[in-house]
């Protein structure tokens, strides 16, 4: 062991958490040494075992609260501790916006070095349980029925579940129908270890405005046992079910979904509303799961954007054309690219729903049709970027500050990547005015962000 750390494996000691880590842990230090410990909050203290040690960091579990914090709550959800879909429920939200604003602000100035930046509040929710509209709930079995909710930390097995607080009511009440009605015809569970069974997963979207709902059977064949019987007893069951969908994936993989869709019944989407933009939504589709929040988070985007009709935008990453279709109300013309085929056809298709004939979308990687567009004369007053979660491509990075657009609007789902861009964007000639953090995941450590950037002359 490498003397330099300061405690050793199964050590019994009294420490003060100082921050939590992305993934909602408690983080403490022992001359500098920092430790992550499951359900520890910033300002307590507490006595704790370390578990494992590393060079640079170690874990610990939590055996005693010597002193609480005043945010800390009781988990409604009933398996909370088991569960890995949460990691704030024992956190208030005042506690949890708190933490969130922190690690906005921290990584900004850490990884950014941008320390004379607007860092809004962040903007919550009022009521942030129940806000998800979409459900994708790994299916098991036990004692010879169905089982299905969501795997166990670090796990692969399966904590069977009858709702989840951060879920649509709905889609509770439809994954708990669906598992019965599989499960009275027949239907075996898909074994991952064996490669054997029918049922891998259900999915449920649920359009919040619109009432709708879609079912999706994901399953390991083509085949399903008395697929004719269970969509008649799904149809006559539930409510609102507009779209029963299989969906077949054969391979050993843990990606969910297949390259196989076929409608068993109804429609091949169901319809929401962000705002007064209509979107069809695909079983594929990537369609955002809160989408109050982001009604709030793409307003924030479009009023950062500062559009009075005449100017030409870029959408990088412009999915299922979300973000786009927003600016088009509001724009001259806009170009959305994303590398996506499908999410490009729905981008098309919701563009024509809403009427909106000033939106192009192209299908490409925005790192290499961005520069094209810039060498045909395409030249953005404004680009917004929406990137994954590792941040924006090197070489798209490169184009902006080639093409010089006068505002940069950066919607991120990840503070650090976002921070670390924005020094690429500051060094190269952009100023950060503000940043907006957004609370689209109560309950978890996630934080959305937008932030707003101009050319400097």
């Amino acid at each position: 062991m490498n003397k330099t750390v300061p405690v050793q494996k199964n050590d019994y000691i009294e420490v003060v958490f100082e921050d939590l880590t992305h993934d909602g842990a408690g983080v403490a230090k022992v001359d500098g040494y920092p430790l992550f410990v499951p359900n520890g909050l910033p300002g307590e203290k507490a006595k704790i075992k370390v578990i494992k040690v590393n060079k640079g960091y170690g874990f610990g579990r939590l055996m005693e609260l010597l002193d609480q914090s005043p945010y800390r709550v009781e988990a409604p959800c009933s398996i909370y501790k088991e569960c890995g879909g949460c990691q704030l429920q024992h956190l208030s939200y005042e506690g949890q916006i708190q933490a969130k604003e922190k690690h906005v602000q921290d990584v900004i100035a850490r990884i950014g070095k941008l320390n004379n930046v607007k860092i809004h509040p962040v903007l919550g929710m009022a009521e942030p349980w129940r806000y998800r509209n979409k459900a994708q709930v790994p299916i098991g079995e036990q004692e010879g029925g169905l089982i299905g909710g969501f795997y166990q930390q670090r796990t692969h097995k399966i904590i069977d579940m009858t709702e989840c607080l951060i879920q649509q009511e709905k889609n509770d009440e439809v994954v708990q129908a669906v598992k019965e009605i599989c499960s009275k015809y027949g239907v075996r569970a898909y074994d991952e270890g064996r490669h054997k069974g029918d049922l891998r997963h259900i999915m449920t979207r649920y359009g919040l405005t619109t009432g709708e709902v879609m079912i999706v059977l994901v399953t390991r064949t083509s085949e399903l046992p008395n697929k004719k019987k269970i969509v008649e007893e799904i149809n006559a069951q539930i409510k609102g079910v507009k779209s029963i969908i299989q969906n077949i994936n054969p391979k050993k993989t843990n990606v969910i979904m297949g390259d196989e869709t076929k409608v068993l019944s109804g429609d091949e989407v169901i319809y929401d509303y962000i705002g007064d933009i209509k979107f069809a939504i695909s079983a594929r589709s990537f369609y955002q799961v809160n989408p109050e929040q982001t009604k709030v988070l793409y307003e924030k985007a479009l009023e950062y954007a500062g559009l009075t009709g005449v100017e030409t935008v870029i959408d990088a990453y412009c999915g299922i054309g979300t973000i786009s279709l927003f600016l088009a109300q509001k724009a001259k013309k806009v170009h959305g690219v994303e590398i996506v085929p499908e999410a490009i056809a729905d981008a098309k298709r919701n563009a024509e729903l809403n009427r909106l004939t000033n939106v192009e979308f192209a299908v490409g990687g925005a790192e290499t049709v961005i520069p094209r567009w810039y060498n045909e004369g395409v030249k953005a007053d404004v680009l917004v970027v929406d990137p994954p979660r590792k941040g924006c491509d090197e070489k798209l990075l490169e184009t902006i500050l080639a093409m010089k657009p006068k505002k940069v609007v950066y919607v991120s789902c990840n503070p650090a990547t976002l921070a670390r861009d924005l020094r690429v964007l500051e060094d190269g000639g952009y100023k950060t005015v503000e940043v907006q953090p957004v609370d689209m995941f109560p309950q978890t450590m996630h934080v959305e962000c937008v932030a707003k950037l101009e050319l400097k002359l």
